[in-house]
């Protein structure tokens, strides 16, 4: 081999155009990166040593016949293009917003559950089907809602 270094550097851009190819950026549903045909979670930000192994072993796989042993391969740095990368941010954020509202959701519930059973343990007041009901809607659009909630004078009864 006269240049075993240029060898060396075309394999492992090779074998790392390889492994990234397979690893989405982030973790995606119902995706197989491991090879064995089942979704799983792998993914070039989440799974760095997993993806480091596959690098390593996918260089070793090349280079074996020049004599060569691979001891470590990492990536160091990851660049997308502008447009791909404001779409990863625009998902990112999206996920964040989602696994918020989710949050906010479960708290709301919760909250309602709460007082429902607060207000028939103390006897403050019976409410029939109806409307607990149309208190468990109000409460959630109260305590979901992105703004603050903006009081209502009932004039009179709506029974």
């Amino acid at each position: 081999m006269d240049n075993y270094k240029e060898y060396l550097s075309l394999q492992c851009d090779s074998a790392l155009r390889n492994i990234v190819r397979i690893y989405p950026y982030d973790v995606a549903p119902n995706v197989d990166t491991t090879g064995d045909g089942e979704p799983d979670e792998g993914s070039l930000r989440g799974s760095s040593e997993l993806v480091a192994q596959r690098i390593k072993d996918e260089i070793q796989g090349k280079v074996h016949e020049a004599g060569l042993e691979i001891l470590e391969a990492r990536i160091t740095y990851l660049a997308y293009a502008k447009e791909i990368a404001a779409v990863m941010l625009q998902r990112q954020q999206a996920s964040a917003i989602v696994d918020a509202r989710k949050l906010i959701v479960d708290g709301a519930v919760g909250k309602v559950e709460m007082a429902l059973e607060k207000l028939a343990q103390n006897e403050v007041v019976t409410l029939d089907e109806e409307r607990k009901a149309a208190m468990v809607s109000n409460l959630q659009v109260v305590l979901c809602g992105n703004r603050d909630a903006q009081p209502v004078v009932n004039s009179g009864s709506p029974y």
